[in-house]
């Protein structure tokens, strides 16, 4: 009696592959929806690398290709870089070819590079530095508020900025993890860096990718530098004539109806600067722009709901809102209720006046 046995053979697949892929499928998705633009660059170059870092990650953790490691390393830099222009692009909302000394971000990658190449013992101090300060240069610039993304349209704002909040954190944390793998190298070479690295990083490109898919997709064209944010406690009598006027142009314009209306554009309309406009509906009117602006658009899609039959998603649109997330969220903000809820309410309300005039007649 013979036995048989049957060997069975599984591919391993490291899991920063996985992630890889799930980042490369984003970046088709930007594509597919035309995102990919002279307007957001920088994102998409991010994105990216966060990708091509993955899979060196996979590479070195998971089949222990050792010689992967310059690699990692000066993707590592670029990502820092890329991260702090991809967001200061949505400040300043100028063309990424006009930007003033933008060749000095091209310098961390470009030394840790050298470093590879001549002379390697300091390549993790160098890491844990550029992580720190592109960290500390986002955490300030997130800090400002939404307002401070000016070239993000108004109805995605918040979002971006929440991405800004997770790329500063991620940054920032990565130079606290190059510190944790270079004390675990020096006490006990290097004996738990892989799991960190599986934990930390994987989990992390993944997350950043997502965020900066989110605040590269509602980034829109821009037309002025926009400056520091100036909030006082008070307001002052320029401030409450401002507010006047963006009032005036809100009702009489409805510009709120532009989806890709940021605070760029709505400072230009009114002949001031970003400072002016923003400052003004901060002091004046206790919130934001975005928020602002997003008033107008659930007050018409009220008013929509209300009178028309219109599917909830034309409505949507025709408001100024570009998707149903943003749409759903603010329109809770304001009122309370969901649209379908609003719409709900508006219907009995009709029909009990109806029926009260049916009976007083």
């Amino acid at each position: 009696m013979f036995r048989i046995t049957v060997v069975s053979t599984m591919i391993f697949v490291p899991l920063p592959f996985v992630v890889a892929l799930l980042l490369f499928i984003l970046l088709i998705q930007m594509i597919r929806r035309r995102e990919v633009t002279v307007l957001n660059p920088f994102f998409f170059s991010l994105i990216a690398a966060y990708a091509l870092q993955s899979m060196v990650i996979g590479l070195r953790w998971g089949y222990d290709l050792r010689g992967v490691l310059p690699v990692q390393a000066v993707l590592a830099a670029a990502i820092a870089s890329l991260a702090w222009l991809s967001f200061e692009g949505l400040r300043t909302g100028r063309s990424p070819l006009k930007r003033p000394l933008l060749w000095l971000h091209a310098l961390p990658p470009l030394f840790v590079a050298a470093l590879v190449a001549f002379w390697p013992a300091p390549i993790s101090l160098a890491l844990i530095l550029i992580f720190a300060g592109y960290g500390v240069a986002l955490t300030w610039l997130a800090s400002a508020g939404p307002d401070a993304l000016a070239s993000s349209r108004l109805d995605g704002v918040i979002n971006s900025h929440r991405a800004l909040q997770v790329t500063a954190f991620a940054i920032a944390a990565s130079a606290v993890i190059d510190i944790i793998i270079s004390l675990d190298f020096a006490r006990s070479g290097g004996i738990h860096s892989g799991q960190i690295v599986a934990i930390g990083n994987v989990l992390a490109l993944l997350v950043l990718g997502t965020a900066a898919t989110v605040a590269g997709a509602n980034q829109s064209p821009a037309d002025v530098e926009v400056e520091d944010d100036g909030r006082t406690s008070q307001p002052s009598a320029e401030d409450t004539q401002i507010a006047a006027s963006l009032d005036d142009l809100m009702q009489s314009r409805k510009l709120y109806r532009d989806v890709d209306l940021n605070l760029n554009r709505l400072a230009r309309k009114m002949g001031l600067s970003v400072r002016q406009v923003s400052s003004a509906v901060n002091r004046v009117k206790s919130m934001s722009v975005s928020q602002y602006v997003n008033d107008y658009r659930v007050r018409e899609a009220c008013r929509s709901l209300t009178d028309t039959d219109e599917p909830i998603t034309r409505i949507m649109f025709d408001a100024g809102f570009q998707t149903k997330s943003n749409f759903n969220r603010e329109f809770l903000r304001v009122t309370g209720m969901s649209p379908k809820a609003w719409r709900s309410r508006a219907l009995e309300t009709d029909e009990k006046t109806a029926k009260i005039i049916r009976l007083v007649g």
